[in-house]
């Protein structure tokens, strides 16, 4: 199969009648995020879970954060090993774990053993991200090409957790939120045969060695990483905000997962109805750093979940959550572009594992700050706090966007090679 892309909006069309396709790869990770996210019902379902386990808001909320610690540490050491011992063992190795971890969540009382399901959960729930972010930057030297195949791997994200808020939203109420978990770890179990089946055993690094120690020290010296990491965790806790703060004002206003499952649906409306014209108005744009498309997001969701603050019904819930999707799906690509001409090309991974911290770090504040402000503000300091945070997402991206045209010019775009028959 070729190594070769498609530079153009679509995965599956031709330029100029040359033959192009994305790897066996590629396609297995496209697959893969999209069948946890579609049925990744843990994070989006487990303040409700917890909420049947008779704990309190404030109890809620840390074990969220608690679950948000893992994740920035999965972050972390998925991008490490992907560098270090390659993508397919990575992956097989997270997804496994995940597979025994999160029954383990689902059936654990409270207490000591419930912390550590949930910091372990997190640990593995977002561990291909980092993963997939190395192999796009590895396999496509051609920026239009990795803005197009990042555009629909946060196509697949962004609808598959869509497709879990409103399936399992429906599937709730008759069969109970464990179930709903039990059924995430089998997800992850199928994900790990697909890598086992479809990804070389013999995948290697690029360069085919460990990373060099000097990665690591460049990392924490890098002026344009700090910056990216700061606006990208202003931003995201915005976006984090549907899956960890919404559920909460909603869970505040008597509403129930069933409502919950209803703004995901409108969610994953807005998403199908966009993202074929923005994967392919962004993948036009990727010629310069999208600096200021990243602001315009970070306004985007300050702005519509901040809005979500003045909800009370499930129908002002759904319009925040279809307003908030312009926004998601931008900033990400945004993201991922600005990444990718920042990375050193032998640490994808890393720069890649680093980054997926600012998720973490959002699935920690998001929660954290909702119910801070539910509690000393009510539903109008949650809405004021989640718009500051989105403008100071966009305000750092002045700084950044100064930072890359000074030390990271724009490089002379790569015309893909006609693909070995």
């Amino acid at each position: 199969m070729s190594t070769t892309a498609v530079p153009v909006g679509r995965p599956d069309q031709a330029a100029k009648g040359t033959p192009r396709r994305w790897p066996t790869a590629i396609w297995t990770l496209m697959a893969g995020t999209f069948l946890v996210r579609g049925l990744g019902f843990t994070y989006p379902f487990l303040p409700y879970h917890l909420t049947d386990l008779n704990l309190s808001t404030r109890s809620i909320g840390t074990f969220l954060a608690v679950f948000g610690a893992g994740w920035l540490l999965g972050s972390i050491l998925s991008g490490w090993l992907a560098d270090r011992i390659g993508h397919r063992t990575t992956l097989i190795a997270a997804m496994l774990l995940a597979t025994a971890v999160l029954p383990l969540l689902a059936q654990v009382p409270t207490g000591p053993a419930l912390f550590a399901a949930t910091f372990t959960g997190g640990i593995v729930y977002d561990a291909s991200r980092p993963v997939f972010t190395a192999a796009i930057a590895q396999t496509f030297p051609d920026d239009a090409v990795r803005a197009t195949v990042n555009a629909w791997r946060h196509f697949a994200v962004n609808s598959g957790a869509a497709v879990a808020g409103t399936a399992g939203g429906m599937l709730a109420g008759p069969f109970g939120i464990r179930a709903l978990i039990w059924t995430n770890a089998a997800a992850c179990l199928l994900f790990a045969l697909l890598v086992w089946r479809f990804i070389p055993a013999n995948e290697r690094r690029a360069l085919g060695t460990a990373p060099p120690r000097s990665n690591y020290r460049a990392a924490v010296r890098d002026q344009g990483l700090w910056l990216l990491l700061a606006a990208s965790l202003a931003a995201l806790t915005c976006c984090a905000s549907l899956f960890s703060s919404l559920p909460m004002l909603m869970a505040d206003d008597g509403l129930q997962a069933a409502d919950y499952g209803w703004t995901q649906t409108a969610n994953a409306g807005a998403v199908l109805l966009l993202s074929p014209f923005l994967n392919h108005w962004l993948s036009r744009r990727a010629k310069h750093p999208m600096t200021g498309l990243f602001a315009v997001s970070s306004l985007v969701l300050g702005t519509s979940m901040g809005a979500a603050g003045f909800a009370s019904t499930t129908l002002g819930y759904s319009a925040a959550a279809a307003l908030a999707v312009p926004g998601e799906i931008v900033v990400f690509v945004a993201a991922s572009d600005i990444l990718n001409r920042i990375s050193p090309p032998d640490a994808r991974g890393l720069y890649a594992g680093i980054w997926g911290t600012t998720l973490a770090g959002a699935i920690i504040i998001a929660p954290t700050l909702a119910g801070w402000a539910l509690t000393h503000g009510g539903d109008l300091l949650a809405a004021a706090t989640t718009f500051a945070v989105g403008l100071l997402g966009a305000a750092l991206c002045w700084p950044l966007a100064a930072f890359i045209r000074r030390t990271h010019p724009a490089p002379t775009r790569h015309r893909p090679e006609a693909s070995p028959s």
